[in-house]
């Protein structure tokens, strides 16, 4: 059974809709950076290289270096889906992404979009 069309799409080709989208609401590219680098494990070095060769949003999810464990704490809607509720792995990955970008250009703090604890002082 062939997959979701959505999994031949480049990540190069999102991410600068991504950065559009979040700049638009006044967060930065480093800020988006950090989302998706505490999703998929990647450091700079390695989201750079991913955008460079321009791979596939299945290849982009298989060859990061680890999907945060706390990844299963994203709850909510995003395209008229549960997230929590989405079967296919890598689906649910990029839809997982796709809910922190938004939660992101909605002005959610960092410490709440990346699923940490807040520290008391």
């Amino acid at each position: 059974m062939p997959g979701h069309r959505i999994f031949a799409i480049s990540f190069a080709s999102v991410y600068p809709l991504y950065v559009t989208k979040v700049e638009r609401k006044d967060r930065t590219r480093q800020e988006l950076d950090e989302v998706i680098c505490w999703l998929t494990g990647y450091d700079a070095a390695g989201l750079a290289k991913a955008i460079a060769t321009e791979v596939d949003l299945e290849t982009f999810f298989a060859e990061a270096p680890e999907i945060n464990p706390n990844a299963s704490l994203i709850r909510g809607v995003i395209c008229g889906y549960r997230v929590e509720d989405i079967e296919d792995p890598l689906m649910q990955k990029i839809r997982y992404l796709d809910k922190l970008v938004d939660e992101l250009a909605k002005g959610r703090k960092m410490t709440a979009i990346l699923r940490s604890p807040v520290t008391a002082r």
